[in-house]
């Protein structure tokens, strides 16, 4: 551990902001705004840990700036994804991870998208057998859903799956978060929109869909397998 001192009684452990940051590691190295990457946290990670714990278990955390970048599509378009800073992923991943043990047991079983223990190909081969077993097919596309989600909706949905202050309190920073342009100009007033990239998005995501789609869709049109 690089935590020395004592553990204080907090919602957020330090043993939590390591294991977090032993995932967060193992993926992307798209640096955020501060420049600062993986490597740099592995030589001196009590710099850069420590003060995530600090503010997180104290209330006084506030994520910085999210990168926006471009992207290419299949089709020849562009998807704007905003990359967060390698401290704030590790922040977005203790919540994360805590977060989703509450939600997963309400997700529907045909929900596969960014789930635990589920995949793409499992998605797949479902689809074929409900080809198989029902007369009709439904394909929706929703056009830039992580670029619209309401944010008071989004807040309004979250707060009746959790009760934990902290979750609620840090979800609502991040769903905030300026967001600094191609253009290199800061977004400070966001209404909607939770960055596709940031590591608590698609979360966030499925439980907007479970909660305006599924639940509505599921209830008159499809039956648990």
């Amino acid at each position: 551990m690089i935590f020395g001192l004592e553990t204080k009684t907090q919602p957020i452990s330090k043993e939590q902001v390591w294991a977090s940051w032993k995932r967060i590691k193992k993926g992307g190295e798209g640096v955020g705004v501060d420049n600062v990457s993986i490597a740099m946290i592995e030589k001196n990670p009590r710099k850069y840990l420590y003060p995530v714990w600090n503010r997180m278990y104290s209330g006084s955390y506030f994520p910085p700036a999210v990168r926006e970048v471009s992207i290419p599509k299949a089709n020849g378009k562009e998807r704007l994804l905003g990359i967060p800073t390698m401290c704030d992923r590790v922040a977005q991943e203790v919540i994360r991870a805590e977060l989703e043990q509450e939600l997963e047991p309400h997700f529907h079983p045909s929900s596969y998208g960014y789930r635990p223990g589920k995949s793409a190909h499992q998605a797949i081969e479902a689809c074929a057998k409900n080809c198989w077993e029902r007369w009709y097919v439904v394909d929706v596309d929703i056009k830039g859903f992580f670029d619209n989600i309401d944010h008071a909706k989004m807040m309004e949905i979250l707060r009746k799956y959790t009760s934990q202050k902290h979750i609620l309190l840090y979800c609502e920073r991040w769903l905030k978060a300026p967001v600094m342009r191609i253009n290199a100009e800061t977004d400070t007033d966001r209404k909607k929109g939770t960055p596709q990239g940031g590591v608590i998005s698609p979360l966030l995501a499925n439980l907007y869909l479970h909660e305006v789609f599924d639940n509505c869709f599921n209830h008159y049109t499809i039956q648990t397998p």
